[in-house]
């Protein structure tokens, strides 16, 4: 896509618009969504109280845990396609598509709609990073299962791959604006799981799929 004649007052409006909007589709909480659509215990009132797919899997039902991944994921790889797609037209950097991601993020950490109270961001960072740079969604999402797998604790494995997540970016494409809202998106990430890292050091987190009573 060509490059077009635009004003830099025009190119600063539309760049608040995609933030905006990625903010919005951010905001929209799936954990919650689809619990009630389907008939389920709202999130928030049990396990780790987190609207967020790992405790939507604890109500038992796996087909509402597997759609909330998906769209929290989704929610992050639409506004980075979109802004990718547009950025060559407008003369936008790779800096300006991860700061779209960015905000994505925190709309599903401090959603508008549902009173600024929302989830860990694991899926929707996870589709942030696919559709920024799929090679760097990759390893950090292979960085997940192999700690998730070894030992079954969904936060731990979060945490370690939100770690080496801007580690990954500055190493294989080097330094940039791109890692600094990389590393600001991970370092938020690990600071909504301070819970989760107390009960990890006294032994008390819950194990994936372990089901907790409303």
């Amino acid at each position: 896509m060509e490059t077009l004649q635009i004003a830099p007052a025009v190119v600063a409006a539309l760049a608040a618009l995609a933030v905006l909007g990625a903010y919005l589709m951010g905001s929209l909480s799936f954990a919650v969504v689809v619990s009630r659509l389907m008939g389920l215990e709202d999130p928030r009132t049990y396990g780790s109280g987190n609207p967020g797919a790992t405790n939507v899997l604890r109500s038992g039902n796996k087909k509402a845990a597997v759609l909330t991944l998906l769209l929290d994921a989704v929610k992050g790889v639409i506004p980075v396609l979109l802004a990718r797609h547009f950025a060559p037209a407008v003369g936008w950097g790779e800096g300006m598509v991860a700061l779209v991601g960015l905000a994505a993020f925190l709309g599903h950490l401090w959603p508008v709609f549902f009173r600024f109270v929302g989830g860990k961001g694991v899926a929707t960072a996870a589709g942030v990073l696919l559709a920024f740079e799929p090679v760097l969604g990759l390893a950090t999402l292979a960085s997940w299962l192999l700690i998730a797998y070894f030992f079954r604790y969904s936060s731990l494995a979060a945490l370690v791959s939100a770690a080496f997540a801007p580690f990954y970016h500055a190493l294989i494409w080097g330094p940039s604006e791109a890692t600094l809202c990389i590393l600001v998106m991970s370092l938020l990430l690990i600071w909504r799981h301070e819970g989760n890292i107390r009960k990890l050091l006294a032994g008390q987190e819950s194990k994936i799929g372990q089901k907790s009573a409303p």
